[in-house]
């Protein structure tokens, strides 16, 4: 059930002292679910910063970007943080690409969706397994579906707390943290792809297009893949900048 009070508390304080507020009151309970992308590379280094005890995990879909892997390993030998990695089942990807091919998701929405769901959804609920507090990258600029999203929220369909310490930051503000602290960033970002998923669904954008655009571009729907899409009771906020 949602807490306004902690939303209250965490309003006031910086995002270091929001993440051990987070961890006293949740030990062993918050995790940091990672893609890699400029937002998630902040959080990293004000988490390896400030050495909080927080766990950090990514999905590996089998379909990310070689610039991607290679970033992750320049991560960890960076920051010297665990960082878990998750798989989807076996069984599942094989089943789908027996059945429809490699590339059903571009034959309909209702496709892609399924792939997103058993490469990158399964895994994530089996990742939140034992914890209470899911922290994300998120960013209310990034797309419409996410203009209105919270500092903390609850997650009504895991029965957790999703906390977006970047929530009111600008793009700009990412950018400037990521010079100031000399933080390795993927360098697709320099090259026109501002948000970064699967290499098969993910092009560069064009200037003055929408962030989200390069996203399953081929589609006119939402752009989400169904890991921040569920029904949620939320409560907004915002915070300051570390």
């Amino acid at each position: 059930m949602f807490d306004q009070h902690l939303l209250e508390t965490l309003q006031g304080i910086g995002i270091p002292e929001q993440f051990r507020l987070l961890a006293d009151r949740f030990p062993g309970q918050v995790a940091f679910s990672t893609s890699f992308g400029q937002e998630d590379q902040v959080i990293m280094e004000i988490i390896a910063r400030e050495d909080l005890p927080v766990r950090i995990f990514t999905l590996d879909t089998g379909r990310l970007f070689n610039e991607t892997y290679e970033l992750i390993d320049l991560t960890r030998l960076r920051y010297r943080r665990e960082i878990e990695v998750f798989f989807p089942d076996t069984k599942r990807v094989e089943a789908l690409v027996n059945e429809k091919g490699f590339t059903s998701f571009y034959e309909s929405v209702e496709n892609r969706k399924e792939c997103c769901h058993i490469r990158k959804v399964e895994p994530l609920n089996r990742a939140l397994k034992g914890v209470t507090v899911w922290v994300t990258g998120l960013r209310a600029g990034q797309s419409d579906n996410r203009k209105d999203l919270p500092l903390l929220e609850w997650d009504a369909s895991r029965g957790i707390y999703k906390y977006n310490p970047l929530i009111s930051w600008t793009h700009e503000q990412v950018l400037q943290h990521l010079s100031a602290k000399n933080v390795p960033y993927n360098p697709l970002h320099d090259k026109g792809f501002v948000s970064i998923g699967c290499a098969p669904c993910t092009r560069a954008i064009e200037p003055g297009e929408d962030p989200r655009a390069g996203r399953w571009w081929w589609e006119q729907s939402q752009k989400e893949c169904g890991l921040h899409f569920s029904q949620q009771s939320a409560v907004s906020g915002q915070q300051e900048q570390p």
